[in-house]
């Protein structure tokens, strides 16, 4: 019997990339900096954010120069440059105004953590996240999501990163459940469907985008009876299936 749901936050329950794209082309056109391709800058600016967060959370960077140095190499690409921390500093607090401003939830996220409420009596919600407590607190009172949740951990908090099996049963241990007894729903294939599973609990993929995945995660997915969704909507139904 399924006691607890535990949810990835940036784009399974928070439209972070969205929020990021628009964030970021409306900072750069608040600046004045020309952008001739801006399919392009996007993509940029996502592959420095894939190149460089990673490292923070391997503990190579600190969090606020894995901020610099994609601030640097955006603005680097685009012919200019960012010299010294400060101008670093200000250029990301400009960019995450913007970024704030589009802050929301996905459509289906409200809807889904409803239902499941409503079909699972006494069922407990949760969030696992890779990320400063604190800033994510910000993200998740502002939508006021955190209201929602029976537990928050976030790996910059207990010290441990997802895959590692350890947070993921940490989560657990916090709402008083075993691990075989809840389900944890992410948008990264390996970071959050095959993590969990490996740690016991049933891993759901959310595959909004269905973009191309290494064929090596997903036979070992299928190995771990990872289920794929492309919407939380199905998620309620998947929940109850035995």
């Amino acid at each position: 019997m399924i006691r607890a749901v535990l949810f990835d936050l940036d784009d399974t329950l928070f439209a972070h990339r969205g929020a990021v794209e628009a964030g970021i082309l409306a900072h750069l056109d608040a600046i004045g900096t020309v952008v001739e391709d801006r399919a392009a800058t996007l993509e940029q600016w996502r592959d420095l954010e894939e190149l460089h967060y990673p490292r923070y959370l391997a503990g190579e960077l600190g969090y606020l120069e894995q901020r610099r140095v994609r601030a640097r190499g955006l603005m680097s690409a685009l012919g200019g440059s960012l010299d010294g921390d400060a101008r670093a500093d200000d250029w990301w607090s400009g960019y995450h105004r913007e970024y704030r401003n589009a802050w929301r939830l996905h459509d289906d996220a409200l809807p889904c953590l409803d239902t499941l409420r409503d079909r699972i009596p006494g069922v407990k919600l949760g969030i696992i996240t890779n990320g400063e407590l604190d800033f994510q607190m910000t993200r998740l009172d502002a939508t006021r999501l955190g209201e929602r949740m029976d537990v928050i951990v976030a790996s910059g908090d207990v010290g441990v990163t997802k895959p590692d099996r350890r947070i993921f049963e940490l989560a657990c241990e916090r709402l008083g459940s075993l691990p075989s007894d809840a389900v944890y729903v992410g948008d990264r294939l390996r970071t959050d469907a095959i993590g969990a599973a490996a740690a016991g609990l049933r891993g759901i993929w959310l595959d909004r985008p269905g973009e191309e995945s290494d064929p090596a995660d997903l036979r070992e997915a299928e190995d771990l009876g990872v289920v794929r969704i492309r919407s939380l909507a199905e998620l309620p139904v998947v929940v109850a299936a035995p």
